[in-house]
């Protein structure tokens, strides 16, 4: 289980007794103001933890989703435009305006991690959003694995995604011509 620095002092009582234990072996630090119960905590978890209020998106949300098998080179994360930069190089944050943000956002278990990410739907507007950015190989390699679980998607709620952004009907045309 991962705490706060916060957390362990309300559980411990003090600086003092948080060393005790991880000099006893009872708890270990993983970064700055992150501890473990355990020895191994995965950074997925850590990242979580340390950026709550956090989503993932983009390349590592592809990843967990097995759309792609490419492994990111960091972690891919949205944020609220007020919330403060991050500045971990681990890490490349996205800001989003307050209407855009919530929309979509589900938990999953990957890997024994419970992790904040958004859901396939909202991934595929925001795949369409960005495909002029995406290398072509990568973006059919998404393309090509969305056509294959189509049928599990909710083609409602893409099409309520799509009409919270300015260009909603192109991106239901290209979601149908790529898509369906």
């Amino acid at each position: 289980m991962l705490l706060t620095y916060q957390e362990c002092l309300n559980k411990y009582g003090s600086d003092y007794q948080i060393k005790k234990k991880i000099g006893s072996g009872a708890l270990f630090m993983k970064e700055k103001g992150i501890y473990s119960t355990k020895r191994n905590a995965s950074e997925i978890d850590v990242i979580m933890r340390k950026y709550p209020k956090a989503v993932y998106t983009g390349k590592s949300a592809f990843y967990y989703y097995s759309l792609t098998d490419v492994i990111p080179d960091h972690y891919y994360l949205a944020t609220r435009r007020t919330d403060t930069r991050i500045k971990d190089p681990r890490v490349i944050q996205s800001f989003l305006t307050d209407e855009i943000f919530d929309v979509g956002i589900t938990e999953i278990q990957y890997n024994n991690s419970n992790i904040r990410v958004y859901d396939r739907e909202r991934m595929l507007i925001e795949l369409m959003r960005f495909r002029s950015r995406i290398p072509l190989d990568y973006y059919k390699e998404i393309i090509n694995n969305y056509r294959k679980i189509s049928f599990e998607l909710d083609f409602g709620i893409v099409e309520e995604y799509a009409a919270m952004f300015k260009s909603g009907a192109k991106l239901m045309n290209m979601i149908q011509l790529e898509v369906l």
